[in-house]
């Protein structure tokens, strides 16, 4: 049994290629090709909408004396989708894209039409610059510097990856360490200057209340408070304020007045409510 997929054929010793009869095709033929739709369209005959996609079985010929610097151009016949009108686009070398022809309109495309003006600009500014030097030579340094700012952008972001891949953990470690020291150091200069103000607030207090005069002749006791401790009252006191405070300490309490009921201290007498009698059982007549 032989081979489904032969691989080598035989060529007898007297086969002559010359010999084999061709037939011949007509000049513009058409071809049967599967393609998908290029653009998004609208049918113009019944309306119905054609998306970017679509599968078609078309027919596709050459465009006769149509070409772009020696591209030819081709043309595709396909089918709308509802009512089978035919529809007809064809190839846009110049732009790399298709062109509607008949049958269907092109539906619209934002992007499609920035772009369009982006080269419209191009254009009006290539033909400005061939008709004023000047105008050239502005551009060309405007593009120039741009090109410049671009570049120096690009290395600065280059030196600081490279500075990013150069930096290990014992480089980060160290470099916490040292922040962390730095941290430490301004925390005791700003103590020690707190305390340098606290010795010189002090000093000011006390510098005042020397001049000041207690009613017994002596000086004002100037004491610190306790850092989260609040002071004794008597330890604020002077020496003669706090023996007088003891002196009214120990003597004994005043005996207390007994109250008097208003009513008796106005000659009033009230008369005691005698208590209801308790009601015992009946005796039976």
């Amino acid at each position: 049994m032989s081979e489904r997929k032969v691989l080598n054929k035989y060529y007898p010793p007297d086969f002559d290629p010359s010999k084999i009869p061709r037939g011949k095709r007509p000049k513009n033929s058409q071809q049967v090709v599967r393609l998908m739709a290029p653009f998004s369209m609208r049918c113009n005959t019944c309306g119905e909408y054609i998306y970017k996609g679509k599968k078609f079985n078309a027919r596709k010929e050459t465009v006769e004396g149509e070409d772009y610097y020696g591209i030819r151009i081709f043309r595709f016949y396909i089918k709308c989708t509802l009512c089978s009108a035919e529809i007809t686009f064809k190839t846009d070398p110049k732009n790399t894209d298709y062109l509607a022809e008949h049958g269907a309109s092109r539906n619209f495309e934002p992007w499609r039409e920035e772009r369009m003006a982006n080269e419209e600009d191009r254009l009006a500014k290539l033909e400005e610059e061939e008709n004023n030097p000047m105008r050239a030579l502005e551009n060309r340094t405007v593009d120039s510097k741009r090109e410049m700012e671009i570049l120096d952008a690009l290395q600065d972001i280059r030196a600081r990856n490279a500075r990013n891949e150069r930096i290990d953990d014992q480089a980060i470690q160290d470099m916490l360490a040292r922040r962390l020291e730095e941290e430490e150091l301004e925390e005791d200069e700003e103590a020690k200057q707190r305390r340098l103000w606290d010795e010189e607030d002090q000093k000011e207090a006390e510098r005042v209340f020397s001049k000041l005069e207690t009613d017994g002749g002596g000086k004002v006791t100037l004491k610190r408070k306790a850092d989260g401790d609040a002071p004794d009252i008597k330890s604020l006191l002077s020496e003669s304020s706090r023996a007088i405070l003891d002196t009214k300490s120990m003597q004994p309490p005043a005996a207390k007045k007994p109250k008097t009921a208003l009513a008796s201290s106005l000659g009033i007498k009230t008369a005691k409510r005698r208590p209801a009698p308790l009601a015992g059982p009946s005796k039976a007549s």
